[in-house]
């Protein structure tokens, strides 16, 4: 089940990794991706993902605007 949000996030630097973590009692990482620079991810909020973690330099936009991440 898709809950709607999602983000966009532009890797501008190599090696930007985006993590998501699970809803629950206990938060876990479930999933990780390595962006290189260029490189465009789109990841929506559902059922399992309740946060997404980005480590690297990267822009990030969501409904409630842009974000620069690294710096």
């Amino acid at each position: 089940m898709v809950l709607g949000d999602f983000v966009i996030i532009k890797a501008l630097e190599d090696g930007v990794t985006v993590m998501g973590l699970t809803r629950g009692p206990d938060t876990r990482f479930h999933h990780t991706e390595k962006l290189d620079r260029g490189e465009v991810m789109i990841a929506q909020f559902t059922v399992h993902t309740s946060a997404i973690k980005i480590r690297g330099r990267a822009e990030i936009w969501s409904r409630h605007g842009r974000v620069e991440s690294g710096r």
